[in-house]
């Protein structure tokens, strides 16, 4: 069996020629930098290079000792387990590249599909950098050989953007520093301004943010996952980060105070709202892989809060039922925000079921919030809705409730799925609007959307220009997701296929909001307007800034700021 994974990384083994200079240069070309250039760049390194493998491969022998493909079905689903693996993402399809001939270069975990593991997306080799001055190194040494990157963490990204076919990777999951400080001062800020805050290192996950905040008695507004196995300090930060306690402390982007980073000189620069605060602004909702390597972020901690969190969860067979109960459950938005509620749905056809967070409450003043919400669906019981679950309970702070719902998950790893997503506006649940809003919204739920009650409240209170994120978040509610699947193996065709149901709900859904934004980092690769959808108003000055901190666009990702000026897989300027 073919095994390119090892090939000698020599110019005179070459598969391709030399591409011009306004295409970056890829493994197997002729200008893929040579044995002597990587040992110069070893020399530089705190750690060796790394070789990034697909995460199945253990389970095609002889490649690996014996063994690793029972660690690898072992931990296959686990999230946490995937961010230790440099290879490794947390979506499994961002690991196969798909050939503009429809053939797919993969290494599938069912062996038995019979074909042989190959490197597909993931890049070649890389950097596991313990230090800025690792992170430096290997920016320097992409730029000069004009080299295609990838800036990994924990590969929780839900659109591929850590992973890239014939690439050289970054490697940031070790950089896991945690500091608290009290009395935190912003670089250039007066001695007079500080912050209780955590500083968190690029590779730090939620999981040990959350048990740093404890331990000194604080808590901090992050990303809710099973496991704790996003990052805290890359994607889900620049691309806003929202959170079920968003509505009460705002989005990551409002919370954090300070990005450390190596810029595509490689400068290595703070930035906060005294020194660079331009791109500060951007860093705050303008897109991870974007603006630099981060190599730490330090975030505002609050106070330790209780939560009061309600559980729902109903069934039926009719559809008349629960369209009801549906557009019951939209028109209670508006005073939940107004109460600072958060939470998490998955409203269907035929289920409707939540988990709501109220921060510094009681259980009855959660179940006043819900009277009428209540009664509509105790009144349903009589045409056949089954309320499964209607508990609430008060935990004593964050991390209970997060430890109780959260602490001993996995992680969720290991599946296949491209999401699309839309940012529901706060107009829409009008009194006036909520009716036709639910009843053109439930028409098109089918099987499933997810709703994200992480908007409202405090991310509606903060100015729309006060950071680079899209302004569509600051008069929004509810971000809905929805998403595609396929079997391992699935053909190209039935790839598009599902991508084509993908994109039929997407248009169904913008045609009820037209201009309504998106999520960057729960969105679609294949938006029609990616720049309108995920940044705004904010673009042009996002791409301004851009230009003046990465004018060789070392930095481009899938739908972010300038990849309109690149080609689909993002290899050449146009």
């Amino acid at each position: 069996m073919k095994r390119f994974l090892f090939l000698p990384l020599v110019a005179s083994l070459a598969l391709g020629s030399t591409q011009n200079s306004s295409c970056r240069c890829l493994y197997g070309q002729q200008c893929w930098p040579s044995s002597s250039d990587f040992s110069s760049l070893q020399s530089r390194l705190s750690q060796p290079l790394i070789y990034p493998i697909p995460t199945a491969l253990g389970c095609y022998p002889p490649s690996s000792p014996s063994g690793d493909c029972s660690d690898i079905q072992a931990n296959w689903y686990n999230g946490t387990w995937r961010a230790d693996h440099p290879g490794s993402m947390d979506m499994t399809n961002y690991e196969s590249f798909i050939f503009k001939n429809g053939s797919i270069s993969a290494c599938y975990f069912n062996t038995s599909l019979g074909t042989p593991c190959e490197q597909g997306n993931v890049p070649v080799i890389g950097v596991d950098a313990r230090s800025v001055g690792d992170v430096q190194a290997a920016v320097k040494f992409a730029a000069s050989h004009n080299l295609r990157m990838a800036i990994k963490n924990t590969g929780h990204d839900y659109a591929g953007r850590s992973a890239a076919r014939n690439a050289f990777m970054l490697w940031t999951h070790h950089l896991n520093n945690i500091t608290y400080n009290p009395t935190f001062v912003p670089a250039g800020a007066p001695q007079s301004e500080t912050y209780d805050a955590l500083t968190l290192g690029a590779g730090v996950l939620w999981k040990d943010a959350y048990s740093a905040a404890t331990a000194n008695n604080r808590s901090i507004i992050g990303g809710i996952s099973g496991g704790g196995d996003v990052g805290a300090a890359g994607g889900w930060l620049q691309g806003g980060g929202h959170s079920a306690f968003a509505p009460y402390h705002g989005l990551g982007v409002d919370n954090v105070v300070e990005f450390n980073l190596v810029t595509a000189s490689g400068e290595f620069v703070t930035a906060n709202a005294y020194q660079h605060s331009d791109l500060f602004w951007a860093l705050r909702g303008g897109g991870g892989g974007t603006w630099g390597v981060v190599t730490s972020v330090t975030y505002k901690t609050h106070p330790v809060f209780t939560v009061t969190a309600v559980f729902f969860n109903a069934t039926t067979t009719s559809t008349d039922t629960m369209k009801k109960l549906f557009t019951e459950f939209v028109r209670i938005h508006p005073s939940l925000s107004d109460s600072n509620f958060g939470g998490y749905a998955t409203a269907a056809n035929t289920s409707l079921n939540f988990f709501y967070q109220l921060p510094n409450s009681t259980d009855a003043i959660a179940n006043a919030s819900f009277t009428s919400f209540f009664e509509v669906a105790h009144n349903l019981t009589n045409e056949g809705l089954d309320i499964v679950t209607q508990v609430t309970g008060t935990y004593d702070s964050f991390d209970q409730w997060y430890t109780s719902l959260f602490g001993s998950a996995a992680g969720g790893g290991g599946g296949i799925v491209e999401l699309a997503s839309r940012l529901l506006p706060t107009a829409l649940f009008a009194e006036s609007e909520y009716v036709d809003f639910a009843d053109k919204l439930f028409a098109i739920a089918g099987d499933g959307i997810i709703w994200n009650f992480v908007a409202g409240g405090a991310v509606s209170k903060a100015d729309p220009d006060s950071t680079g994120l899209n302004p569509a978040w600051r008069n929004s509610l509810v971000e809905a997701v929805w998403g595609a699947g396929w079997d391992e193996g699935a053909t190209y065709s039935e790839i598009e296929q599902a991508r084509a149901v993908l994109s039929e709900t997407m248009a169904q859904v913008s045609a009820i909001m037209p201009g309504a934004g998106s999520y960057f980092n729960e969105g679609s690769l294949f938006e029609p307007t990616p720049q309108q959808t995920y940044f705004g108003s904010h673009y042009d000055k996002l791409k301004q800034i851009k230009t003046s901190y990465d004018p060789s666009g070392l930095f481009i990702v899938g739908a972010g700021v300038e990849s309109e000026d690149w080609t689909d897989d993002l290899n050449c300027r146009l």
